[in-house]
C-alpha cells in the first residue's frame, strides 16, 4: 500500500504553543467571552444553588428540626473543660448556611442542620447529665394566629417570642392547630420555591447565553481562521502549491479549522463549567456537613486512577481511528475516481481485498475506542453509585445519631450526582481536545509557511513594447534537475515567436518564470530592458497573460469569467466582453445558447465543449488587453472549425502585440515570425519556417515526420 494513505499526522497531546495560538483569536471578541464567562460563572451558581435551597426548603420548612440544650443544666453540673470548650464553639448564627439558635428561658435550641460539632464522647457526657436532649424538637415563633394553641397547653414551652415542642408530638395536634403552628413554614416554602423557580429561570438564560456566546466566538474565529488561511494561500507560489495537495489544503480550510470550533464549543467552555461544578460541588459539601464531605472525597481516589488510565487509552485509540479513517477514505476517493482504470486492467477482486483490509482495520479501531468508553463510563457510574451509597449509610447513622439533618443528606446526594456528571464526560472531551490540537498544530503549520514570491520591484507599467529577453536563464524544479539551462534568446516587439520541443525540454517552464509564478535560479529576464524582479508582480501580470493548455473556467455566467479580474462598471465589463468574444469568433457560439453570456457555467465547465471553454478563456485573456500573450498549447484540443475561428482572431488581435506562442502541432506555427527549437532546457535552433527547414536540423526532421507531436 502506497503511503499516500498514511499521511494522516499523529495527533498530538496537549500543547501550550498550539492553545495559546488558538486563544488569540479569542482578542478581537474579548468582550463576548466576558459576556460567556459570565453567564458561565452564574449558570454554575445557579445550579449549586438549587441543591442548598432544596436543603433550606427540608431543613428549615418541611423538617425544621431542632436539638435542645439545657443551658441551667450546663450551668449547675460539673461538666469537663473538653465539653465546655465545644459547646463555646456551637454556631452562633453567622453565615450562609447558618440561622441563629434560639433560646427558651433557659434552653437553647439549634437547628440540626448546623450540626452539633461536638466529639462523641462529649455527647455522651452531656446526655448522661440531661444537658441534650436525646430527641428532636420543633421550634418557631409566636404570633395572633398560633399564640391561642400555645399559650395555655402543656405540650408547648414558650416565652413571650417563641414555642417548642417536641417533634413528635406534632402528630397529637389538630389539622388547625397544626396549620396555625406552622403557619411561617408554610410561607416559607412559598417563598423558597418562588427563589427556586427564579433560580432555574436563571440558569436556563445564563445557559442560553453561555451557549449561545461560545457558539457565535467559535464561528467568527473559524470565519477569520478560514479567511486567513485562505489569504495566505493564495499569495503562496506555484512551488508551494506543487507541494502541497488541493485536498489536503482543503482539509485545512475545512476539517480542521472545525475541530477548533468544536474546541470552543464543546471542550473550553465544556471544561470550564464542569471545573467549577466539581470545585464548588466539593467546596458545597464542606460547606454543609465536613464530616461527610471526607467520605465523598474519600471515594474520588479510584475515579482519579480510572480518569487517568481511560484518557491514555483513548488517545492511542483515538490515533488508530484517524490513521485508519483517512487511509479508507483516501483509497476509496481514489479507486472511485480510476474506477475506468480499476475495470480495464481487472483489478476489481485485488480492489475488493485491499478494501476490505482497510475497512477491517478500521473496525478494529472504532471498537477499541468503544471499549475504552465501555469499559470507563460504567467504572464511573459504579464508583458515583458506590460513593451514594456510601453517603447513605453514613449519612443515615448521623440523622440517627440526631447530627445531621435530613436536608443536608438530600442535599449531598444530589451534589454528588453533580460531581460525579461532568467526569462521565472527560474522556469524550479530551479526545476532542486531542482533535483540536491536532487540527490547529496543521492550521498553523500552513499559516506559518511563507513560500511567496518576493514582491519587491517598485516599478508600476501602464503598457509595454514587448520585447524579452532571456540572459543565461537557469531553473530547476528540484535542486540538482536543471529544466532550463543557461537558456538565452529575445523576442522583438510585436513578434509572434513560438516554441517547439520534445516533453521535458522546458517549453511551459518558459511561460511560469516569465509571469514570475516560479522565480529563476539565475540570470536574467527582462521585458522592454527592465528586470521583472523591478516590476510590480501586479503590474508583470497584468502585463503578460496567458492562455493556458489546460483551461480553467470559473463556476459563473460566461461574462464574469471573460471580465474576471477586469476593474470596470458593469456595462462597460459587459461591452469588453461581448467585443473580445466577437474578436476571437466566440460571440456566434455563445448566443447560440439560450441565455448567452448569462448562461451559467457548472464546475470545471463541464456543461460546455472542451473548444468552447478554449475560445473564452482566449476571450479573457484579449478582454485585459495585455502587451505580450502566451499561448500554451492553446489550440491542442481544439477541433478544426475552433481552430479556424481562433486563427482569424489572433491575425487580427495580435497585429502588433507581442505573442508567445507553444505548440506540439507545427502547422499552427508555420507563420510565426520566430520559431525556437528548444533541447535540454536550451535553444538548439532558432529561426523562420523555412530557415529552420533548410538547416535540416530537429526540426526539419519533426516536420517531416508530417508534424507528428514532439
Amino acid at each position: 500500500m502506497s503511503d499516500y494513505f498514511d499521511q494522516e499526522e499523529i495527533v498530538k497531546d496537549y500543547d501550550s504553543v498550539i492553545f495559546k495560538r488558538i486563544l488569540e483569536y479569542i482578542k478581537p471578541y474579548r468582550h463576548l467571552a466576558l459576556v460567556t464567562f459570565i453567564a458561565l460563572a452564574v449558570s454554575t451558581i445557579g445550579e449549586l444553588l438549587l441543591p442548598v435551597l432544596e436543603q433550606r426548603i427540608v431543613d428549615d420548612a418541611i423538617v425544621a428540626r431542632y436539638i435542645a440544650l439545657d443551658t441551667a443544666q450546663a450551668a449547675e453540673q460539673n461538666i469537663s473543660e473538653t465539653a465546655s470548650a465545644e459547646l463555646a464553639e456551637l454556631p452562633r448564627g453567622s453565615g450562609l448556611f447558618q440561622t441563629k439558635p434560639i433560646k427558651i428561658n433557659d434552653t437553647l435550641f439549634v437547628p440540626q442542620n448546623q450540626q452539633l460539632r461536638i466529639s462523641s464522647s462529649v455527647e455522651k457526657e452531656l446526655r448522661a447529665k440531661n444537658i441534650l436532649d436525646g430527641e428532636q424538637w420543633y421550634v418557631f415563633s409566636l404570633n395572633e394566629k398560633n399564640s391561642v394553641y400555645v399559650l395555655n397547653n402543656p405540650l408547648f414551652i414558650h416565652d413571650k417570642n417563641s414555642a417548642a415542642v417536641r417533634a413528635r408530638l406534632l402528630e397529637t395536634l389538630s389539622t388547625d392547630e397544626l396549620r396555625a403552628v406552622r403557619d411561617a413554614d408554610i410561607k416559607r416554602i412559598y417563598s423558597v420555591i418562588l427563589i427556586l423557580f427564579i433560580s432555574l429561570l436563571l440558569v436556563f438564560a445564563a445557559t442560553y447565553v453561555q451557549a449561545w456566546s461560545a457558539n457565535l466566538i467559535g464561528q467568527r474565529v473559524m470565519k477569520d481562521m478560514r479567511l486567513e488561511l485562505f489569504q495566505k494561500t493564495v499569495w503562496q507560489s506555484t512551488a508551494f502549491l506543487s507541494r502541497h495537495p488541493v485536498g489536503r489544503i482543503v482539509t485545512r480550510l475545512g476539517g480542521d479549522v472545525e475541530t477548533i470550533n468544536d474546541f470552543f464549543t464543546s471542550v473550553m467552555v465544556a471544561l470550564l463549567k464542569d471545573i467549577s461544578v466539581m470545585a464548588g460541588s466539593l467546596v458545597t459539601l464542606f460547606l454543609l456537613s465536613p464530616r461527610l464531605a471526607l467520605v465523598v472525597l474519600a471515594c474520588t481516589p479510584p475515579v482519579i486512577v480510572c480518569t487517568v488510565l481511560s484518557r491514555v487509552r483513548a488517545r492511542d485509540a483515538f490515533r488508530r481511528q484517524r490513521t485508519s479513517s483517512s487511509a479508507v477514505t483516501s483509497y476509496l476517493s481514489e479507486r472511485l475516481s480510476g474506477l475506468q482504470i480499476v475495470q480495464y486492467f481487472r483489478r476489481e477482486q485485488r480492489s475488493m481485498h485491499e478494501y476490505s483490509r482497510l475497512n477491517g482495520e478500521l473496525l478494529s479501531a472504532n471498537l477499541g475506542e468503544i471499549r475504552v468508553y465501555a469499559i470507563f463510563r460504567p467504572i464511573v457510574e459504579f464508583m458515583a453509585t458506590f460513593t451514594t451509597a456510601t453517603l447513605i449509610a453514613v449519612g443515615s447513622m448521623l440523622v440517627l445519631d440526631l447530627t445531621l439533618s435530613i436536608g443536608v443528606l438530600i442535599a449531598f446526594i444530589n451534589l454528588v450526582a453533580m460531581f460525579y456528571a461532568p467526569v462521565m464526560d472527560i474522556s469524550e472531551k479530551y479526545t476532542i481536545l486531542q482533535s483540536a490540537m491536532a487540527g490547529g498544530e496543521r492550521v498553523f503549520a500552513l499559516l506559518d509557511t511563507d513560500q511567496r514570491i518576493p514582491d519587491e520591484g517598485t516599478r508600476e507599467i501602464s503598457s509595454l513594447r514587448g520585447h524579452i529577453e532571456f540572459k543565461n536563464v537557469c531553473f530547476s524544479y528540484k535542486i540538482g534537475e536543471e529544466v532550463l539551462n543557461n537558456l538565452s534568446f529575445q523576442v522583438n516587439p510585436g513578434e509572434m515567436a513560438a516554441i517547439v520541443g520534445y516533453t521535458g525540454a522546458g517549453k511551459t517552464t518558459i511561460t511560469n518564470v516569465l509571469a514570475r509564478l516560479w522565480d529563476i535560479d539565475s540570470g536574467t529576464i527582462t521585458l522592454d530592458g527592465i528586470d521583472i524582479k523591478e516590476i510590480s508582480l501586479r503590474s508583470l501580470r497584468r502585463e503578460v497573460l496567458p492562455v493556458l493548455q489546460d483551461v480553467f473556467l470559473f463556476s459563473g455566467t460566461i461574462a464574469d469569467n471573460i471580465t474576471l479580474g477586469l476593474d470596470l462598471p458593469p456595462s462597460e465589463a459587459r461591452k469588453a466582453a461581448i467585443a473580445a468574444a466577437r474578436a476571437v469568433g466566440a460571440h456566434d457560439i455563445i448566443m447560440r445558447r439560450g441565455e448567452g453570456y448569462d448562461t451559467p457555467l457548472s464546475e470545471g465547465a463541464a456543461n460546455i465543449s472542451g473548444g468552447e471553454r478554449q475560445l473564452i478563456s482566449f476571450a479573457r485573456v484579449i478582454a485585459h488587453n495585455p502587451s505580450i500573450v502566451v499561448l500554451d498549447e492553446a489550440t491542442s484540443s481544439i477541433d478544426t472549425e475552433t481552430e479556424r475561428l481562433i486563427q482569424a482572431g489572433m491575425e487580427r488581435i495580435l497585429s502588433g502585440r507581442t505573442s508567445i506562442v507553444i505548440a506540439h502541432r507545427l502547422s499552427t506555427i508555420r507563420n510565426a515570425d520566430r520559431i525556437l527549437v528548444l533541447k535540454g532546457g536550451a535553444v538548439a535552433e532558432q529561426g523562420k519556417h523555412g530557415e529552420l527547414i533548410a538547416l535540416n536540423g530537429i526540426y526539419a526532421r519533426q516536420w517531416m515526420l508530417n508534424s507528428q507531436p514532439f
